[in-house]
């Protein structure tokens, strides 16, 4: 399933997987997969306000459950937003004519799943899918240019 994701687009799953056991959630939801992707996509913290990645942090501290953390070892499922983000996310790559599905295309797919949680953080912090999508196509724009690193050599 993961074979088109970059190394960081798999991080941002391997580090949701992990958020989702650190909160002790039965599943991996959208705001896990947010958390892995401000971990690994600093680009979005620069879309954001100053401070943004600590309160959204701490917005969803407040929203989550208190629950017994689970096993790293326990294979948790994607919820069936997070399964959409990601279905998304390759429909953006797609869209984009990109091989690989990076973490700007995971950005993209939650923007795009309306209704979740994640996608609620990012629009209460001025982030919209319209100008996210052109953001993605300026950086990308660059990097054939050359002037920035391409994700998919990291």
């Amino acid at each position: 399933m993961f074979e088109r994701y970059t190394e960081k687009a798999r991080r941002v799953v391997f580090f949701a997987r992990y958020e989702a056991s650190r909160y002790g959630s039965p599943f991996i939801e959208t705001e896990h997969i947010l958390l892995g992707i401000l971990r690994e996509y600093p680009e979005l913290t620069q879309l954001l306000p100053s401070g943004a990645a600590d309160a959204i942090r701490k917005q969803i501290d407040d929203h989550t459950p208190v629950r017994q953390g689970v096993s790293t070892s326990v294979d948790l499922p994607l919820s069936n937003e997070s399964k959409r983000v990601l279905a998304y996310g390759a429909e953006e790559a797609e869209r984009l004519a990109h091989r690989h599905i990076g973490t700007e295309h995971l950005l993209l797919g939650l923007l795009r799943e309306q209704r979740c949680f994640a996608a609620e953080l990012l629009r209460e912090r001025g982030l919209r899918l319209d100008q996210t999508q052109g953001g993605v196509l300026e950086r990308v724009g660059r990097i054939c240019r050359g002037t920035a690193r391409s994700e998919s050599r990291g």
